[in-house]
């Protein structure tokens, strides 16, 4: 048994009372969401020394960190950019902390570094990646994101010079940068975090060697507080699009299309569209553009360029009964990529809508596209499945064949282990399908379970590998991955089934998954483990608080807890037509019935639960998992450990070094093999 102090750090109680729709609310540690308040501070402090005390005491636990070592310190090489006979990407080394920007010649094996984090002297926690380059492959533009956080900063580098040019977007959210036909300059839409009401609206155009505050605004999506704009480019920026999107319920989206040297303004070609709209690529004269307008499972449609009118638009590919998920344009061709019954096809089809042929992998798993220009002859796609690490493949437009660009080492041996789809009957009596994987040869039941899921946002959920699952299988774990509503791997009534009123749907769907693997024998609820991040960290956290019987260990990533609050802190406010707001009175009641902050009661036996958080993390505030944590730390009557893994330099996204990640993980893993009673 690890050696854990006898209780955990005590939490002042503070109580906040506020009356919604009638209803009186209290919250107890509203004072927790100042995370600069020195009292809050020393209170993580006090936590983070709580939670090391047990990471380090768990018996094995560097044993795992070896592990963890040999699967995460190997070489990586990821988001191929193709431009003419140049190739630009990331690769970290092996044991290296940070991925590099690199470039190799096409027909070359020799890689060539750009931009290395390690050489500006800035720590392990600076990450690069690519946004943008020029036509010619003469000037790279590139994000520089500090510490974990969502914001970055955007910097140029000569490629021919090997040098960093002075031209700067200072740290923020850039919303589409595109260089212009002559790379002299380049148009961009940006939100720095300093002073976001001068720019989140517009596109700028600016004169490389010249500075910011020169630039000119060629475009101005308007005044009012809630809008969001994105812009792309066709090749050389010769036409520019501006999607506009009013972050309201619903979301409202509007389409306009500029010529940036002749047109002195856009063209607003569509107007208050909902729903699925996607401009993808320019291909010749037309923009294709990817929509479930007048079709639920989506289909692909072409605007004229000399036309560019809406309701004019020409069907390329029509829906049908399998739902598109995304699509690619490439060489003169339009890859569309189908899921339906969670097994994913790739369809090809030409500019008329012909049909041409299916693309086949060489082998089993779930591909997904990667960045790709409509003037390439070259598509780049993943694949990836539960034992197999993602490999990069090309597909060639001209000789139709396959080639593997990049892959990782195998870290797992495809034949040992078992992989099984199954359906269950969900609360309503709804069929949901599972994927289950356990190691061959291992016949013991019921077993160490480990199940997540996500169900949200319209995300569909393939078999993928991660680390984390390969470890889990390895010491005998069977993991399971449920395919909940409020995806969209049966459509748009799938998602819808699991969105806003709906996501009692979500929690019920996964409470089930748990209770058929117990009746079926597969492992009882002192051995299963459940977990998840952002959405699904709100999903875990609601089958936490509505069935704590079911769990013996419960990780919560960066999640979303205080459902009456979300919208109110970062962005989380245009999640409303996802999640809806405790504003509107009839979502209250909705949000009230499932916020996992609102449901924990006193003198219930909860499992061990991790929560885990960051300062850094601007997507689903810090505030959520520190609240969580001190009210089940308050009301629990188990001797089951309520831990709070708080990192000053954690954000939502996955830039952390190496060494961070593998400690990150490692504790992980010895919070499951201590709590669920497994080796590791």
């Amino acid at each position: 048994m690890p050696h854990v102090v006898e209780a955990p750090p005590s939490t002042p109680i503070k109580p906040v009372t506020e009356a919604l729709h009638g209803v009186e609310i209290v919250d107890p540690y509203r004072w927790l969401e100042d995370q600069n308040s020195p009292e809050t501070r020393g209170w993580i402090e006090e936590q983070t020394t709580y939670t090391r005390a047990y990471f380090d005491s768990v018996p094995g636990r560097e044993r795992i960190r070896k592990r963890v070592e040999e699967l995460l310190a190997i070489e990586v090489v990821s988001k191929p950019w193709k431009v003419g006979d140049c190739c630009f990407f990331l690769k970290r080394g092996s044991h290296q902390e940070q991925s590099a920007i690199m470039m190799r010649e096409w027909k070359s094996a020799k890689d060539i570094p750009l931009i290395d984090p390690a050489e500006r002297g800035e720590g392990e926690g600076t990450a690069v990646d690519i946004l943008a380059v020029s036509d010619d492959a003469s000037v790279l533009a590139y994000s520089v994101r500090r510490e974990g956080c969502d914001a970055y900063s955007v910097e140029f580098f000569d490629v021919k010079g090997k040098k960093i040019l002075p031209d700067r977007l200072r740290e923020g959210f850039c919303g589409g940068l595109s260089f212009s036909g002559d790379r002299k300059s380049f148009y961009y839409v940006h939100l720095p975090l300093e002073a976001p009401q001068l720019y989140c609206r517009a596109v700028c155009w600016h004169q490389l060697g010249t500075r910011t505050e020169e630039d000119t605004t060629i475009f101005a999506a308007g005044e009012e507080p809630a809008l969001q704009l994105y812009m792309l480019a066709s090749p050389k920026s010769r036409y520019l699009a501006y999607l506009v999107t009013r972050l309201q319920d619903p979301l409202l989206t509007d389409l306009y299309l500029q010529d940036p040297v002749r047109d002195k303004s856009a063209r607003r070609i569509a107007m208050g569209m909902t729903g699925v709209f996607c401009p993808y690529f320019f291909l010749g004269n037309e923009l294709i553009t990817l929509t479930d307008w007048n079709a639920p499972n989506c289909r692909v449609l072409a605007i004229n360029l000399d036309r560019p009118e809406w309701h004019k638009s020409r069907e390329v590919v029509p829906e049908c009964h399998s739902m598109i998920h995304n699509i690619a344009v490439v060489g003169g061709l339009i890859f569309v990529r189908y899921v339906e019954n969670l097994s994913t096809r790739i369809e090809i089809f030409n500019q008329a809508g012909g049909r041409e042929g299916t693309l086949s992998p060489p082998f089993d798993g779930a591909p997904r596209f990667l960045a790709g220009r409509a003037e390439d002859d070259t598509l780049f796609y993943e694949l990836t499945s539960f034992f197999h690490p993602p490999t990069i493949l090309t597909y060639h437009t001209l000789s139709r064949k396959h080639s593997v660009w990049a892959e990782h080492e195998t870290l797992l041996d495809p034949s040992s282990t078992e992989v099984r789809r199954v359906r269950y009957s969900s609360k309503d009596g709804t069929e949901i399908p599972m994927f289950l994987a356990w190691q061959r040869g291992r016949q013991s039941w019921p077993r160490p379970t480990f199940v997540t899921g996500y169900g949200g946002f319209g995300a569909t959920i393939m078999p993928q590998f991660s680390v984390h699952a390969t470890l889990l299988i390895e010491e005998g774990f069977l993991v399971a991955v449920v395919n909940l509503r409020g995806g969209s791997e049966f459509g748009r009534e799938w998602h819808s089934a699991g969105k806003r009123h709906n996501r009692q749907n979500v929690i019920d769907d996964f409470i089930s998954a748990v209770e058929w693997l117990v009746a079926n024998g597969y492992t009882t609820p002192s051995k299963i483990a459940i977990g998840g991040g952002s959405n699904a960290g709100l999903l875990v956290g609601a089958a936490l608080t509505q069935r704590p019987d079911l769990f013996r260990a419960v990780i919560c990533l960066g999640p979303l807890l205080d459902m009456l609050r979300y919208h109110k802190f970062d962005s989380a406010g245009s999640w409303v037509e996802e999640f809806g707001s405790a504003e509107n009175g009839q979502d209250f009641g909705t949000l009230l019935s499932y916020s996992p902050y609102h449901r924990v009661r006193n003198g219930t036996a909860y499992p061990a639960v991790l929560l885990i958080t960051g300062d850094a993390d601007t997507r689903c505030n810090p505030m959520h998992a520190r609240k969580m944590a001190a009210r089940l730390q308050a009301t629990t009557i188990s001797q089951h450990p309520i831990l709070l893994d708080y990192r000053k330099q954690w954000g939502h996204m996955p830039v952390q070094p190496l060494t961070a990640r593998i400690n990150a993980l490692t504790d992980r893993l010895a919070f499951l093999s201590h709590e669920v009673g497994t080796n590791l």
